[in-house]
């Protein structure tokens, strides 16, 4: 659920300069609370981001969906405030809370100005620590997720992506939505959201990031004042991921004039001393945008789809290498041997020092274009301690990019893509495909 911000705290927001060059200090509380602190003094303003590893992989077996229908709940009600009376709280104050459950993280983002820090931060702290889960909220941000649920069942990308994970995952918690189903979510009870509520927001899980307008000393008094009461652990994160692909293509039978098509093999994590380059392999094969292999073999030269793409996934407990490309029905079986053609081809043969110098390019004058305001900058650095990169990585992470030799890319190429591996799922009604249907 989403609050939009007061016009002057997001004129404030997007006033922030560019800059990759961050100087970020590591703050502990007198509780033992962690943050990243990024001090920006030149307007009164502050971006705090919180990451609570374990996301919707944490719902129980048979309550899938209870942590995503727990983040839509927290802004509906908390203390002694209903849904109204908070949001007319986070209003008056010109703040904004975003709450957000994804496969692996539980997000709580924040903005406010500094002279309502000390409020805006008691009414944070409520809807962490004090929701109410009143039963007419459940119902009606129930009913929310219900519409979107039934709206993916129409929609091919959701249609694809779907049969792809239940392909690729097996009975693994990403195996299936983290919204849940109608069945799951229509059954969730009070109980099962508190429960989600209590295993997702523990503070031996937490990542801290802020930005703006906040000395270290004063962080360390509003860590503890909004954290305090959070339980100091959960429960156990389920195992890593075993992960299914056969190589084949398949079918998922939908009434459509264009087919989805997800395809995808093992990849690599971000903790492999290749993982720049196969970074950059990617951002050469599929990551580039319009100079990307894939994009000029499959739109430029055929005409065969609008866009196509690849990029590396670093989940917790699954590491791919996954792509989507989209044609009509007619000639999506001709798209998708184009690509296992390249697939099969940069594998054996590598790439050129053209290439990889343009793909260099591309990844280091665009890294500093991310840097644009308290709350991107906020989010980066949340980001690069659940990762575990070190503290100074905003300032090294071109110098890493440019350090990658054609030697290493080509190597990586042989090692790690596997066409032999490489498995499609088809949304749609595609002809002349020589695939199964789930």
């Amino acid at each position: 659920m989403i609050r939009f911000v007061a016009v002057f705290a997001m004129t404030v927001f997007a006033a922030l300069p560019l800059r990759a060059e961050v100087k970020i200090q590591e703050v502990t509380s007198a509780g033992g609370i962690t943050a990243w602190l990024v001090e920006e003094h030149s307007i009164p303003f502050v971006a705090l981001e919180l990451r609570f590893r374990g996301g919707t992989s944490l719902d129980l077996p048979g309550k899938r969906g209870a942590t995503n229908l727990m983040a839509g709940l927290l802004e509906e009600g908390a203390g002694d405030l209903d849904a109204r009376g908070f949001a007319r709280e986070v209003d008056s104050l010109a703040a904004g809370f975003d709450y957000g459950a994804y496969d692996d993280t539980f997000t709580v983002s924040a903005k406010f100005l500094t002279e309502n820090r000390a409020e805006a931060i008691d009414l944070l702290r409520l809807s962490l620590v004090e929701p109410t889960f009143e039963q007419d909220a459940i119902d009606r941000v129930r009913q929310q997720v219900l519409s979107n649920i039934r709206s993916n069942k129409t929609d091919p990308d959701d249609i694809a992506g779907e049969a792809f994970d239940l392909r690729v995952y097996g009975d693994h918690p990403y195996a299936t939505p983290g919204q849940g189903t109608e069945e799951s979510v229509t059954a969730l009870t009070r109980d099962d959201i508190v429960t989600a509520w209590q295993n997702a927001l523990v503070r031996d899980r937490l990542y801290i990031g802020v930005v703006g307008d906040i000395t270290a000393e004063e962080l360390k008094v509003m860590l503890d004042d909004l954290l305090g009461g959070l339980p100091e652990t959960g429960p156990d994160l389920p195992p890593v991921a075993e992960l299914a692909f056969d190589g084949g293509t398949h079918v998922q039978e939908f009434d459509t004039p264009q087919s989805v098509v997800r395809f995808g093999q093992p990849g690599m994590s971000q903790e492999d001393p290749d993982f720049f380059a196969a970074f950059l392999l990617n951002t050469i094969i599929g990551g580039g945008g319009f100079d990307s292999v894939l994009m000029t073999e499959v739109r430029e030269k055929r005409g065969l789809t609008y866009g196509v793409y690849s990029y590396l996934v670093d989940k917790d407990l699954a590491k791919l290498w996954i792509g989507s490309v989209s044609s009509a029905n007619d000639r999506v079986a001709e798209a998708i041997s184009v690509v296992r053609d390249e697939w099969a081809k940069i594998a054996a043969e590598g790439v050129t020092e053209e290439q990889l110098e343009d793909a260099k390019k591309f990844l280091t004058g665009s890294y500093p274009l991310r840097f644009d305001g308290n709350g991107p900058i906020a989010n980066i650095i949340v980001g690069m301690q659940i990762q575990g990169m070190p503290i100074d990585y905003a300032a090294t992470r071109n110098d890493r990019v440019n350090a990658v030799t054609l030697e290493q890319v080509n190597r990586v190429a042989a090692e790690l893509m596997d066409p032999e591996k490489l498995t499609f799922v088809v949304a749609g009604k595609p002809e002349g495909l020589d695939g199964t249907s789930n």
